[in-house]
């Protein structure tokens, strides 16, 4: 910057250039290990947490390329006044220039009302280098005309109350340009202790506080997405249980045949709380004496899945409780999926127990067929012809029937829980059991109940009479 007016300060002489030249080497170095971490190319803009963790970056990045800048001119030494040019000076060989436009100094002269002003000034200011400096009387026109009464008061509290300036203010270029400038400066006291004059270091700080407001803004954009994800998975919890209690005892059925089956399910969760998906079981005596056994799972995670789910709970019950035997009633639960809204893809296990004759009569959509324990052996049932739900319009879905026996233990599943062949291989274990429940606990022993992918259905139907 130009030399103070007042005689009793000297000239500030630069610091050795080896230890600068170290920060210097320091700070590109750490430039280099935030290149080599940076997030990745700003391709999905729907991601509020990438722009957020980008946003960071570039601010951080945005300082590192000051400091950079400032050590090379603190190791250079105080800029020599400018000489009068006609046009812009010649970019840095370094590429340095661009970096180093970003700070100017001045110096105001009370007693002459002269100005002098740093080539890096002129360039923040957009204004050409033949041109005069502005005076502290003049500077206010190039400044945005609401942040005028804040550069007047800096400069007021500097030259009559001897106060430091360190404030900010936006100016306009000449081709219209705004940038935010950052001025420090002093007074500078003559031999009786009067303001003699005023200098200044105004540093442009545009793309600073533009990173720094796109840091602001991601933040809030995440705290935005975060907050609806959060009402979203509350949503969902609220009403999964509303539809599908998270239930670790005995099924208890009313009615006058309940007791022929001895019921046990249970929800397994995924390990993630915000991975609520679409499995579902379900269980009910029916008018005619019978029992309903299902599972199923419909794609998707979050609240329309949960809606789904219980909009087909709702469905299966009702045309269940009207006599509907399991094949008719995935056909009709398909094209119920079909004329949703957001049309939904689903697998589903539909079975009627009928107690007087132990007859088990069941459908299937593209869902794994239920596993029956006997005598200490397991095996699949054979499975009848079913594609998934949401498919295809119009499909049609075999049924096939099995004849149970006193003490048989049939489990229905979802594909969450674990592979058929490692539930055929508890067979020993569950024929050794004495409640559907201890076979439930056997199951979930097995298979985990936490740290799953996925979440998962297990009912366990035990042949009591």
């Amino acid at each position: 910057m130009p030399p103070h007016v007042s005689a009793d300060r000297s000239a500030a002489q630069p610091p050795g250039r080896g230890p600068v030249d170290a920060l210097i080497t320091q700070t590109r170095r750490l430039k280099g290990d935030m290149d080599a971490v940076r997030p990745g190319a700003p391709g999905d803009q729907a991601d509020p947490q990438g722009r957020w963790q980008r946003a960071l970056y570039d601010l951080a990045r945005h300082q590192l390329d000051d400091l950079d800048a400032h050590l090379a001119q603190l190791r250079d030494g105080p800029p020599s006044a400018p000489a009068v040019r006609t046009t812009p000076a010649a970019p840095a060989a370094d590429g340095r220039e661009s970096l180093l436009s970003r700070v100017g100094s001045a110096e105001w002269n009370l007693l002459t009302d002269e100005a002098a002003w740093s080539e890096e000034l002129y360039r923040i200011l957009g204004r050409d280098l033949a041109a005069p400096p502005l005076t502290l009387d003049e500077l206010p026109s190039v400044v945005l005309e609401e942040d005028r009464p804040k550069l007047t008061s800096m400069v007021t509290d500097c030259l009559v109350d001897a106060r430091p300036i360190d404030g900010e203010f936006r100016v306009v270029r000449p081709d219209g340009d705004p940038r935010t400038v950052h001025m420090m400066g002093e007074p500078v006291l003559d031999a009786e202790g009067g303001t003699a004059s005023m200098w200044a270091v105004l540093r442009d700080v545009s793309e600073l506080r533009r990173s720094q407001r796109a840091v602001r803004e991601s933040h809030d954009s995440l705290q935005r997405e975060r907050h609806r994800a959060q009402t979203e998975q509350r949503l969902a919890v609220e009403l999964r249980e509303a539809v599908l209690p998270s239930w670790r005892g005995p099924l208890s059925l009313p009615g006058r045949n309940a007791g022929s089956l001895d019921l046990a399910a249970r929800h397994l969760p995924a390990a993630t709380a915000s991975l609520i998906g679409g499995d579902w079981y379900d269980a009910v005596e029916l008018p005619d004496g019978r029992t309903l056994l299902g599972v199923g799972d419909l794609t998707g995670q979050g609240p329309a899945v949960t809606s789904h789910t219980a909009m087909m709970l709702g469905a299966l019950r009702g045309m269940a409780m009207a006599g509907t035997e399991p094949g008719q009633l995935l056909a009709w639960l398909n094209q119920l999926l079909d004329a949703t809204v957001r049309p939904a893809l689903g697998s589903a296990l539909c079975c009627r127990y009928r107690p007087d004759t132990r007859t088990l009569t069941w459908a299937r959509a593209g869902h794994p067929v239920p596993l029956l324990f006997r005598a200490g052996t397991g095996r699949r049932l054979d499975a009848p012809q079913g594609v998934l739900l949401g498919a295809t319009s119009r499909a049609a879905y075999g049924q096939a029937e099995e004849t149970l026996e006193e003490g048989d233990v049939l489990l229905l599943h979802t594909d969450g829980l674990a592979p058929a062949d490692r539930l055929l291989g508890l067979a020993p274990r569950l024929g050794g059991a004495r409640t559907a429940q201890d076979c439930v606990r056997t199951v979930v022993e097995e298979c985990g109940e936490s740290g799953r992918d996925h979440d998962a259905c297990l009912l366990v139907a035990r042949v009591t009479r």
